[in-house]
């Protein structure tokens, strides 16, 4: 199952007190205020640079904006520098490749941020096909750090709000696209698998010897070509 288990961090909130004139009573000093968010283009291009080669790619920040803030958040705070893709989902049926990979903090509490909301691809339109980038999650509404790239289609893992199960109903969030790169996709998902380690349905999924990600950083998208 597409799911991963992740623990938040609780936000560590600082109080300051103002100076005051000897003498003087003193007031609770306001609590600074934040710098306003900048405004989230439509399309994020994103490089994952991995031990096997680059990953670019296309986060959905127009249908998709709290999956992609959350992402960019991680990217601009450098906390995904140093994780690994250390899961392959192999399906028993189909063509291979198929399945997903997966990379994040895994609970890191250093370095997770608070989870985020979720956001069903029924609210978004997008779809899990082959290259779509999702977060991970145990219910809907507790992921925060770590997502799964799809090496085929697996629109199953789309949001059914027909269906009678929860977690059918709610499915997983799809928030951006590979544009370059699904040859390393393809070369993690075939990375030999450890038969032991792996907890439940994970066992026989985790990689042996995790694809490190060196570095993920913001990348400027190429100019649209003249008419």
């Amino acid at each position: 199952m597409h799911r991963r288990i992740v623990l938040a961090a609780l936000p560590l909130l600082l109080l300051t007190t103002a100076a005051a004139p000897r003498g003087a009573p003193r007031a609770p000093a306001a609590p600074p205020v934040p710098p306003p968010a900048a405004a989230l283009a439509d399309t994020v291009r994103v490089t994952l640079t991995t031990e096997l080669g680059p990953i670019v790619i296309d986060l959905d920040g127009k249908h998709a904006p709290v999956s992609t803030a959350n992402f960019l958040r991680y990217v601009d705070l450098r906390r995904f520098d140093g994780i690994a893709f250390y899961r392959s989902m192999h399906l028993d049926w189909g063509t291979p490749p198929n399945g997903l990979i997966q990379a994040g903090l895994r609970g890191d509490p250093r370095k997770v941020l608070k989870p985020i909301a979720h956001e069903p691809t029924s609210q978004t339109g997008l779809t899990h096909k082959a290259g779509a980038i999702s977060m991970a999650r145990f219910a809907p509404g507790t992921a925060t750090a770590d997502f799964s790239i799809m090496v085929s289609d697996m629109t199953g893992l789309d949001a059914n709000p027909q269906a009678t199960d929860p977690e059918t109903q709610a499915g997983y969030a799809v928030f951006g696209q590979v544009v370059e790169g699904m040859d390393v996709v393809r070369r993690i998902w075939d990375a030999p698998i450890s038969p032991t380690a792996g907890e439940g349905g994970l066992k026989g999924q985790m990689i042996e010897k995790p694809v490190k990600v060196l570095t993920v950083r913001r990348t400027p998208a190429p100019a649209p070509a003249s008419p």
